[in-house]
């Protein structure tokens, strides 16, 4: 069933913090800055729900990309420049504007601040969920890249997000 006035209503558990403050500066992947730290500020009424957090070595952040550009269905995109279509990358300006990003955990201070690496995402971004990364349920060692699989990694070529 197609329901085009379906709606869900989302709200930020937290802020993400990170050193990148243009989307030019923002690393393609956080694999590609490792050493990018970040902080996560989760806000109090939130700060129960990180019991146990501290036994895993990554996290996935989910959130909004809030300031990303047109969406287009079909454009070039970060690692290329031929078009590909919105669902076959990674690229920011998506039809619902949700990011999703695996750091390395560090650790929690006192007051719920989650520090990590190899961030991603542009400072003060709202953060929507966390969620554990789990390697015997998030890892596939035989996945398939599609056409990234030949693609370099390369700066971001200017203008693209």
């Amino acid at each position: 069933m197609r329901d085009e006035g379906l709606q869900f209503i989302v709200r930020p558990i937290g802020v993400i913090h990170s050193p990148f403050k243009t989307k030019e500066e923002t690393p393609i992947q956080g694999r590609f800055r490792p050493d990018a730290v970040g902080s996560i500020e989760i806000y109090e009424e939130y700060q129960e729900g990180l019991k146990d957090i501290e036994g895993f070595t990554h996290i996935f952040l989910i959130y909004p990309f809030d300031r990303a550009g047109q969406v287009e269905l079909v454009r070039p995109v970060l690692l290329d420049d031929e078009p590909h279509g919105i669902f076959a990358c990674r690229y920011p300006a998506r039809p619902n504007l949700l990011g999703l990003t695996v750091v390395e955990f560090l650790g929690r201070d006192t007051t719920g601040r989650l520090e990590v690496a190899g961030i991603d995402v542009l400072d003060g971004t709202p953060l929507l969920d966390i969620k554990p990364y789990v390697s015997r349920f998030d890892c596939f060692p035989h996945a398939t890249e599609g056409w990234f699989k030949d693609k370099k990694n390369r700066p971001k070529p200017p203008g693209r997000e």
